[in-house]
């Protein structure tokens, strides 16, 4: 069984960064002209609107799979209108690169706040990393903190690059009409939009993400750490 204290850190990392992902995606549609996810209030980094439109997805779900296995898996949406996509390809692309957006301004923050600690003598680059050790506590009473940063990091570096897959239903995939014009537009959406093809292109982009988070993670963590050589 996993750490209790570590399993609600966990829950606790994916419900905010969840919610921030969520909100960005609100956000940008505000801003292009789209009030549905305004309406329902989800332009807010508070998680209750997001809970209620996906309770299942965002606590029932993670905090089984989070206690069952150490790692919360789960899922959130927000509201658009599919008339006003159309309309604006451009608009509706930002607003799917938004959520994604998100988590990669809260992994920007949290690598600030451990290269800034470096510097002040708090953390450390460990010996070797893995996705709760990006960090290490360089005095005692730091762990703690490392871990929580570390968490943070490699959480929200995996609903980035996840997100950004152009595979349907994900983020990336919002990006494609702008790359196929109106009618093929037209064509893609009704054949990748139905319920059936969107589990399908989860089981792809969970395939490439298995293939591609490895060495993407050692990518990144060695920009943090020019001098560390992880590998």
């Amino acid at each position: 069984m996993p750490n209790p204290l570590e399993a609600l850190i966990f829950y606790a990392v994916f419900l905010f960064s969840t919610t921030l992902h969520e909100a960005g995606h609100a956000w940008a549609a505000k801003k292009g002209g789209d009030l549905t996810a305004y309406m329902g209030g989800q332009v807010s980094i508070n998680p209750m609107p997001h809970i209620r439109r996906e309770p299942f997805g965002m606590v029932l779900l993670p905090l089984a799979t989070v206690f069952l296995s150490g790692w919360p898996f789960g899922f959130a949406s927000a509201p658009y209108d599919p008339s006003w996509a159309r309309r604006y390809p451009g608009r509706a692309a930002a607003m799917s690169l938004a959520g994604p957006g998100a988590n990669l301004l809260l992994v920007l923050a949290a690598a600030f706040v451990m290269r800034t600690g470096v510097g002040l003598g708090w953390f450390q680059a460990p010996a070797s990393v893995h996705f709760s050790q990006v960090t290490a506590g360089a005095e005692q009473g730091w762990g703690g903190a490392a871990f929580v940063l570390s968490v943070f990091f490699s959480l929200n570096l995996v609903l980035f690059l996840l997100n950004i897959l152009p595979v349907p239903p994900l983020d990336g995939s919002g990006v494609l009409p702008l790359l196929l014009g109106p009618d093929r537009t037209r064509q893609y959406q009704k054949i990748f939009y139905q319920p059936m093809m969107g589990w399908v292109g989860i089981l792809v982009a969970w395939r490439i993400f298995g293939v591609a988070w490895q060495p993407f993670f050692l990518f990144v963590v060695n920009l943090l750490y020019p001098d560390a050589h992880y590998g």
